[in-house]
C-alpha cells in the first residue's frame, strides 16, 4: 500500500483521531469507575461526553479540510502535470526544429566551406602553376641568349600584331652582312628603319639589389655603360645610308628597365637622341608603329593617287551622263505635260458638244409633249381646216 498517496491521507488522520478518542475513553473511564461513581464523576462524565463531541466535530471537519485539500492537490497536481507535460511537448518541438535548422545550416555551412576549399585548391594550382611560370621566367632573365630570345619574341608579337604582314620583315640580312631583329618597310623619306631587341637586365638588377648608396654608384655605371654600347652598336649596323633611315630604334621588353632608364639616366637617353637611336618600351614602341600605320597608309595613297583621279574622272563622265538623261526626261515631261493640256482641250470640246446636242433632244421632247397635251376639238378643227 502507497501511504504516500494524497489519498491515504484523509484515511490516515481519520484513523489516528478515532485511536486517540479511544484511548481517552478507555482513561477518563478508568477513573470513573475507579472513584465509586459520585456526582464529580457524573460530571466529569458530562464534560468528557461533551469534550468527546466537540472533537469529533472537529474531526469532521478537518477529514472535509483534509479531503478538501487532498483533492485540491490532486487537481494542482493534475494541472502541473499537464503544463509539464505541453512545456515539454513545446520544448521538444523547439528543440527538433531548432535540431533541423542547425543541421540544414551545417549542411549549407559545409557545403559553402566545401567550395571555398575547392577555390582554395584551385587558387593554389594556379599559385604553383605561376611559380612554376615564374622560376621558368627567372631561368631565362638569367641567361643572356634567352633574354634576347624573350625580347625578340615579344618584339614579335607586337608588330604582328600592329602591322600588315607587307609591312615588315624578322632576321632581315642587309647589304652590310650584320642581321637585324626587325625591319620595317616605310616608303623615302624616311626609308626602313631597323628595330633591335636589347636587355640590359644585369646592370638593372645590380641597381634594385644595392643596398646603401655606396654599392648603388658602380651598379648604376654599370647600367650607363651597358645602355650606351647598345646605342653605339645599333648607331654603327643598323643606320646605313642608301639602305636604311637615318635612325633607329632600340627595343627595351620591360616597363620598368625602361622606366628606370629615363627616370635615372636623362643623360643616356639624351645620348642616344644624338645618334638618333630612338629607345622605346612595348607601351611606347605600339605608340610608334600606330604612326607607322598611318605614314604607310598615308604612302599608299599616295601610290594610288592616279587610281583614284582615274576613278574620279569616269564619276565626273558619270555625272554629266545622268545630267543630259535628266535635260531628256525634263523634255520628255514637257511634251507630256503639253500632250496632256491638248487632250483636256479635246475632251472639254466633245462634252460641250455632247451638252448641245442634249439640249436639243431635251427641246423636241418638250414640244411633243406641249402638242399631245392639247384639246381633242382643236385638233379636229385644225384637221377640217387642213382638208379644205
Amino acid at each position: 500500500m502507497d501511504f504516500s498517496s494524497p489519498d491515504m491521507l484523509p484515511t490516515l488522520l481519520t484513523a489516528f483521531g478515532a485511536v486517540l478518542l479511544a484511548v481517552l475513553a478507555g482513561f477518563f473511564a478508568a477513573r470513573f469507575f475507579g472513584k465509586g461513581g459520585n456526582e464529580e464523576g457524573a460530571a466529569l462524565k458530562a464534560l468528557m461526553e461533551a469534550e468527546l463531541t466537540r472533537l469529533a466535530q472537529a474531526q469532521s471537519e478537518l477529514t472535509g479540510r483534509l479531503q478538501s485539500l487532498a483533492e485540491g492537490q490532486h487537481a494542482t497536481q493534475e494541472s502541473l502535470t499537464r503544463t509539464l507535460n505541453e512545456r515539454l511537448d513545446l520544448v521538444s518541438q523547439r528543440m527538433g526544429q531548432s535540431l533541423t535548422d542547425s543541421s540544414q545550416k551545417t549542411q549549407e555551412s559545409l557545403g559553402q566551406l566545401q567550395e571555398r576549399l575547392a577555390l582554395i585548391d584551385q587558387a593554389q594550382k594556379n599559385l604553383n602553376e605561376l611559380s612554376t611560370q615564374v622560376v621558368g621566367l627567372q631561368d631565362i632573365l638569367a641567361n643572356k641568349q634567352a633574354r634576347g630570345a624573350f625580347g625578340e619574341i615579344q618584339l614579335n608579337d607586337i608588330i604582328v600584331n600592329a602591322l600588315p604582314p607587307n609591312a615588315y620583315a624578322f632576321q632581315t640580312t642587309l647589304r652590310s652582312g650584320v642581321r637585324a631583329d626587325c625591319l620595317l618597310h616605310l616608303p623615302n623619306p624616311p626609308g626602313s628603319i631597323v628595330i633591335d631587341a636589347k636587355f640590359p637586365l644585369d646592370g638593372y638588377r645590380a641597381i634594385r639589389n644595392a643596398s646603401d648608396p655606396h654599392a648603388q654608384k658602380p651598379a648604376a655605371a654599370q647600367f650607363k655603360r651597358d645602355v650606351l654600347k647598345h646605342v653605339k652598336d645599333i648607331a654603327e649596323k643598323y643606320i646605313v645610308p642608301g639602305e636604311t633611315a637615318d635612325s633607329a630604334l632600340m627595343f627595351m621588353p620591360s616597363e620598368a628597365v625602361y622606366a628606370e632608364l629615363h627616370a635615372s639616366f636623362p643623360d643616356v637617353v639624351e645620348q642616344s637622341f644624338r645618334q638618333k637611336v630612338w629607345i622605346v618600351s612595348p607601351t611606347t614602341l605600339m605608340a610608334t608603329l600606330n604612326t607607322v600605320r598611318a605614314v604607310l597608309k598615308d604612302a599608299e595613297m599616295r601610290e594610288h593617287a592616279h587610281i583614284i583621279q582615274h576613278e574620279v574622272a569616269k564619276m565626273l563622265k558619270d555625272v554629266e551622263r545622268l545630267d543630259s538623261r535628266v535635260d531628256n526626261l525634263k523634255k520628255h515631261f514637257t511634251q507630256a505635260e503639253k500632250d496632256i493640256k491638248d487632250i483636256e482641250t479635246s475632251t472639254a470640246k466633245i462634252v460641250r458638244k455632247g451638252e448641245q446636242i442634249a439640249e436639243v433632244e431635251l427641246e423636241d421632247a418638250k414640244r411633243d409633249a406641249l402638242e399631245e397635251a392639247r384639246p381633242q376639238g382643236t385638233s379636229s378643227q385644225r384637221d377640217l381646216l387642213a382638208g379644205e
